[in-house]
C-alpha cells in the first residue's frame, strides 16, 4: 500500500521538485566524471574514427544537457563568443530562402557548420568542470600513437588499418594527420618552456622530445603543404608571447640552422616543395593539380561572389554555381565542386558580406578568449590561429575534422579560461563535485 502511494507521489511531483531531484542526480560524483569521460573519448577518437567521435559527442551532450542552468546560459548567449557561433548556423538555415539549388544541396550545406551548435555547450561546461586536461591528455596521447603508427607504416605500408594515398597514413589522411601532429607538436611548446624555466628537466626533455617527433614526421614522412604556411605563423606568435628578445633570436637561429638540415637530409620535402611548380603549369584535373585547381576555384569563387555580394547566393549553393560554370568548359574549368578550399570565398559564396562579417567576429572573439600567458590560453590560441591560417587554403571550419578539432579545442580551452577568469562563476555544489 506504501507503494502505491508513493508512486502515486511521484507522479503529482511538483515540476520544480523533479528538477532537483534531476539536478541532484546529474551532479553526482559519478555522473560528472562519466560526463568528462565522452569528452575525453570523443577528443581520443578524433584522429581515428568519424563515427566514434559522432557517437562521443552525441552522448556526451545527452549527458550534459541535465547539467545546464539554462538562465545562465542565456546570459551567456549576450557574448559574442557564445552568441556568434550560433548565428552563423542561423544565417545557413535562413539562406535556405534565396538559395535556388535543390532542397537537399540547401540541407547539406548547413550541416557543415552545425557542430558549431555546440561550442556554448563546450563553453559553459569547462567553465564548471575541473578536469578539462583530460581532453587535451587524451587528444595527445591518441596523436602520439598515431605518430609511432606513422613510423611503423612507412616502413610496413600492410600495416595501414585503412586505405589512404599516402604512405606513412595509417587511417584518414595527411591533411587530418598533420594538423593533428603539428597542433600537438605547437601545443606542448609552453608546457616544455615553462618546465625548462622550473628546472624540471625530464618534463621538459620528454616534451621537447614528442614535439621533435611530431615535427619529424611532418618533415620526413608526410604532410600538408598547408602545415608548411601555419606552422611558421604559430612559430612567430609563440616567440612574441612568450620569449624575451635574445630567446627569440636564439630560436629562429635554431630554425634557419635545423631547415637547412632538414631541406639536404629530406628528399620528400624537397619533393613537395617543387610539386607546386609542376601542379600549377597543370592544366586538366587528371594528374597532380591542386596548386592550379586551388587558383581555379579562386577565380570562379571571386567571379561568383561579385554576382550576389551582399546576401550570397543562398545555403548549399557552390556546387550549382560551379556547375553552370563549367557548361562548355574542359579540364580544370570544368570540374564541379562544393568546396572552394578557402573558408571566406565558402563563406562568402553561400551568404555574401554577412557571412564573412559574422565568420571574422567569431574568430575574432574566439581569440579575444585566450589574452592569458598560461598553458590553456596558448593551447586555444593556438586552435584558433591554426584553423584561421589554414582556411586560407582550404575551408578548415566547414571540414568535419578540423572543424571538430576547432569545436571541442576552443570549447574546451575557452571554458577553461573563462573559469580561471571568473571563479565567482563556479556554483559551490557543481564546484563541490567537481573537486572530489
Amino acid at each position: 500500500m506504501s507503494t502505491d502511494s508513493d508512486a502515486i507521489g511521484l507522479a503529482i511531483e511538483p515540476p520544480a521538485r523533479w528538477r532537483d531531484r534531476v539536478r541532484a542526480w546529474s551532479g553526482s560524483v559519478a555522473y560528472v566524471r562519466a560526463t568528462d569521460t565522452l569528452i575525453a573519448l570523443a577528443a581520443a577518437s578524433l584522429p581515428w574514427s568519424t563515427t566514434a567521435l559522432a557517437v562521443f559527442m552525441l552522448l556526451w551532450l545527452v549527458a550534459e544537457i541535465p547539467t545546464v542552468d539554462w538562465e545562465q546560459f542565456m546570459l551567456d548567449l549576450a557574448e559574442p563568443a557564445f552568441a556568434l557561433p550560433i548565428a552563423l548556423v542561423a544565417l545557413a538555415v535562413i539562406g535556405v530562402a534565396w538559395s535556388e539549388t535543390s532542397w537537399a544541396e540547401r540541407l547539406q550545406g548547413i550541416k557543415p557548420l552545425g557542430k558549431l551548435l555546440l561550442l556554448p555547450f563546450l563553453l559553459g561546461y569547462f567553465q564548471r568542470s575541473q578536469r578539462g586536461l583530460w581532453v587535451f591528455l587524451a587528444f595527445l596521447v591518441s596523436c602520439t600513437v598515431l605518430m609511432i603508427l606513422s613510423w611503423i607504416v612507412l616502413a610496413l605500408p600492410q600495416l595501414k588499418l585503412a586505405h589512404t594515398a599516402s604512405d606513412g597514413v595509417p587511417v584518414k589522411n595527411y591533411l587530418d594527420q598533420s594538423q593533428e601532429f603539428a597542433l600537438c607538436a605547437f601545443a606542448l611548446a609552453l608546457p616544455a618552456l615553462t618546465a625548462l624555466r622550473a628546472r624540471q628537466w625530464r618534463i621538459a626533455a620528454g616534451a621537447i622530445a614528442l614535439m621533435l617527433l611530431f615535427i619529424a614526421n611532418m618533415l620526413y614522412v608526410v604532410s600538408a603543404r598547408t602545415a608548411l604556411v601555419y606552422m611558421p605563423v604559430l612559430l612567430i606568435l609563440f616567440a612574441s608571447l612568450h620569449l624575451s628578445r635574445r630567446a627569440t633570436r636564439l630560436l629562429f637561429a635554431s630554425v634557419a640552422v635545423a631547415s637547412l638540415v632538414v631541406w639536404t637530409t629530406s628528399p620528400y620535402l624537397r619533393q613537395r616543395i617543387a610539386d607546386v611548380g609542376i601542379e600549377y603549369r597543370a592544366h586538366d584535373a587528371s594528374g597532380i593539380a591542386s596548386t592550379a585547381q586551388r587558383l581555379t576555384y579562386w577565380r570562379k569563387s571571386v567571379k561568383f561572389i561579385a554576382g550576389a555580394p551582399w546576401l550570397g547566393h543562398g545555403t548549399g549553393a557552390i556546387r550549382q554555381m560551379f556547375a553552370q560554370d563549367a557548361v562548355g568548359q574542359t579540364g580544370l574549368q570544368a570540374e564541379v565542386i562544393n568546396n572552394p578550399h578557402n573558408q571566406t570565398l565558402n563563406v562568402a559564396i553561400q551568404w555574401g558580406l554577412i557571412g564573412i562579417v559574422l565568420l571574422y567576429a567569431m574568430w575574432t572573439s574566439h581569440v579575444g578568449l585566450f589574452a592569458g600567458r598560461d598553458p590553456v590560453s596558448w593551447i586555444g590560441l593556438a586552435v584558433v590561429v591554426q584553423n584561421i591560417t589554414s582556411s586560407l587554403l582550404n575551408s578548415h571550419l566547414s571540414d568535419f575534422h578540423e572543424g571538430w578539432m576547432y569545436v571541442i579545442g576552443v570549447g574546451v580551452a575557452g571554458g577553461m579560461a573563462l573559469r580561471a577568469r571568473r571563479p565567482e562563476r563556479i556554483l559551490a555544489d557543481a564546484g563541490g563535485v567537481r573537486a572530489q
